[in-house]
């Protein structure tokens, strides 16, 4: 069984960043799907960035791109992103998630969650 743990989050000014970490235990991740989401008080969960197991496919959120970077180090079977020009719109709880089917495109391919680490941009 898969967990995963999220750290990394904090309070940061607008225009800051932050590098999330998400550790992967209980089996190796190299065959998932990995992915970062996002889940804002009052809204829906959103889709912020994921890799396919290979990493040879990257997807990003439009209101991320060119700010967020996600990567993976299957050595270490860790997930990261790096967050750069943070506005206050990215105030969120970060969730780390991992896909066993490998497949990426939908949030719902997502089964296996981290518990989330909060993420605070002040204006």
């Amino acid at each position: 069984q898969v967990q995963l743990v999220e750290s990394g989050g904090g309070l940061v000014q607008t225009g800051g960043s932050l590098k999330l970490t998400c550790v992967a235990s209980g089996q190796s991740v190299n065959s998932y799907g990995m992915g970062w989401f996002r889940q804002a008080p009052g809204r829906e969960r959103e889709y912020v960035a994921a890799h396919t197991r290979t990493a040879d496919r990257t997807f990003y959120a439009d209101s991320v791109k060119g700010r967020f970077t996600i990567s993976r180090d299957n050595s270490k079977n860790t997930l990261y992103l790096q967050m750069n020009a943070l506005q206050p719109e990215d105030t969120a709880v970060y969730y780390c998630a991992a896909s066993s089917s490998g497949l990426i495109s939908l949030k719902n391919y997502f089964d296996i969650w981290g518990q989330g680490t909060q993420v605070t941009v002040s204006s």
